[in-house]
């Protein structure tokens, strides 16, 4: 059989500690195992749910019916000259088909965002040529759901009929189902209950969208499988347990960040998907395997890595790289998927809950409930920039954002990593993404950027339930939009605001330090920021 996927290992100082527990999982037959559905693997804790998770090794056999389905909605949308697509949905219902649609070159729009500018932008779209596909296994997802009460409003106005322009994905006996069906949407598809989102790839989170937009998603399900018989192999060649045997060794002698560069894989936001899978399967009981995403080889924090981080290079391998891992994207998403749930046995974690996610959705619904509570006095203004640090880290006497970042970055412990959290447009505000490498560069911390609220979806468990080293970075802004979400007592920009408040209350309770920095003019607010990043020592 031609090798579809390869893991290197370019240098590691820790190769033979790395073959031994190569051996270990192969001795234990935990690759097969976990094809065969083995709970057991990661203790009797995890049992019980681990139980009703691992229907995701074979979904590249368990999916093909859905090709058809998929193709047949597609066909009779383009007949009715719908080719718009736009895909309301969070974390695993949102990441995979984004990287879907990037690699193949077709177009989605893509809203896991509170931002009302960028809600509106796709709103600004042609309605008469969109349908929305409304994507959540819980059917509960605050931000889904604002999402399909705002589209079937703007559909209802423009002369549409709503209910023929809204598909569904969701699990089987949701709210989100029962709801659907009362109210007729055009098609309601019901994935795979016993797959987490993390893992939902090839179940029909990953592929209606996916589809509709156009891409092959049946040559999707064909890489996957082409690479089923080396992740299932009870064998040291398998790329699953190589890579498994190598964060959790480098994980033990403190390497617990992973950090990813593309290097001409040719896929598209590969890292943004792994990211998630990863820091929410791993990071919880206080440890775990912290995801950064970086721009690329040369970006700092990949070319400069310490003894903190493992370097991954998705593509061919460069000089900085740890491992490299070459393959197409199907097989990419089994092997990672494998990966993980391996490391989590040698970790001795449960890959398959998210005990902190839910902390951060309460205090943001209880400051939607008392928006009196969201009001506060900031602690200094400096130009453009409001300052809004938690409790307890920053001095009174500091005065300006290049003071206060020098502050935050010291108050991080050796090799611990700053968070940088954009509450903002991904679209129009993308240049704030530059914050990343300016900020690594300077502070020689590992450096995440997310944008919110989308990474409490993805990197959120992790921040809570992780190694607790992280520092926080908040930015928010002054929206120009104001966008009522039909049948809910607020509008997008108290939500995301509310989001902002309440993952930063959680963070502060567990002691992080968190500084929120909100821009009153959000272009005039980069220029600043960036140029409080510049200075000298900070």
């Amino acid at each position: 059989m031609t090798q579809v996927i390869s893991v290197e290992i370019v240098r590691t100082p820790n190769q033979n500690q790395v073959d031994i527990v190569i051996g270990d999982l192969v001795r234990d037959s935990a690759p097969s195992r976990l094809t065969a559905g083995d709970a057991t693997l990661w203790g009797p804790d995890a049992e019980p749910e681990a139980s009703i998770r691992l229907a995701w090794t074979t979904l590249h056999e368990t999916s093909r019916p859905l090709v058809a389905e998929i193709t047949a909605l597609r066909d009779e949308l383009l007949a009715e000259g719908v080719d718009r697509v736009v895909l309301a949905g969070m974390g695993g219902s949102s990441l995979a088909p984004e990287v879907i649609t990037g690699t193949a070159g077709v177009p989605l729009v893509v809203l896991d965002t509170t931002d009302p500018g960028q809600v509106a932008e796709a709103l600004a779209g042609d309605l008469k040529r969109t349908v929305v596909v409304v994507s959540s296994k819980s059917g509960g997802t605050v931000e889904t759901d604002s999402h399909r009460r705002i589209f079937e409003a703007a559909f209802t106005a423009a002369g549409i009929d709503a209910a023929s322009r809204i598909v569904v994905v969701t699990d089987p006996g949701s709210p989100l189902e029962a709801a659907s069906r009362e109210a007729g949407y055009r098609k309601v598809f019901l994935a795979d209950p016993h797959v987490g989102g993390r893992y939902s790839a090839l179940t029909a989170f990953g592929l209606v969208p996916s589809g509709l937009a156009g891409a092959d998603v049946g040559k999707l399900l064909d890489e996957a499988a082409s690479a089923a018989p080396l992740v299932s192999a009870d064998s040291p060649d398998n790329p699953a347990v190589v890579l498994a045997a190598t964060f959790a060794v480098a994980h033990a002698h403190g390497a617990e960040k992973i950090v990813f560069a593309d290097t001409g894989s040719g896929i598209s936001g590969f890292g943004d998907w792994a990211e998630q899978l990863i820091a929410e399967s791993t990071g919880k009981n206080g440890t775990g395997l912290l995801p950064v995403v970086v721009e690329g080889p040369g970006a700092p924090g990949f070319v400069d890595a310490r003894t903190d981080a493992t370097t991954v290079a998705i593509g061919p391998a460069t000089g900085s790289s740890t491992l490299s891992v070459e393959g197409s994207l199907g097989a990419q998403f089994l092997v990672w998927e494998y990966a993980t749930a391996l490391v989590g046995r040698v970790l001795e974690i449960n890959p398959f809950d998210q005990p902190d996610v839910e902390a951060a959705k309460k205090a943001a619904r209880s400051l939607l409930d008392s928006p009196a509570a969201s009001t506060a006095e900031p602690a200094f203004v400096d130009g453009p920039i409001e300052a809004y640090p938690s409790e307890g880290w920053l001095p009174a006497d500091v005065k300006t954002v290049a003071e206060a970042l020098r502050v935050l970055v010291a108050a991080s412990p050796e090799h611990g990593y700053l968070s940088v959290q954009a509450y903002l447009d991904r679209v129009d505000d993308a240049s704030f993404a530059l914050v990343r490498p300016e900020l690594a560069q300077r502070s020689h911390l590992q450096t995440t950027f997310g944008w919110g609220p989308r990474f409490l979806h993805s990197t959120g468990q992790y921040h809570k339930g992780g190694h607790q080293n992280g520092v926080f970075l908040q930015l928010t802004g002054a929206s120009e939009e104001s966008l009522d979400v039909p049948g809910r007592p607020y509008d997008l920009s108290t939500l995301q605001l509310a989001q902002a408040l309440g993952d930063g209350q959680v963070l502060a309770e567990r002691g992080r330090p968190v500084l929120r920095l909100h821009l009153t003019d959000r272009v005039a607010g980069l220029a600043q920021l960036v140029e409080a990043i510049q200075e000298d020592g900070s």
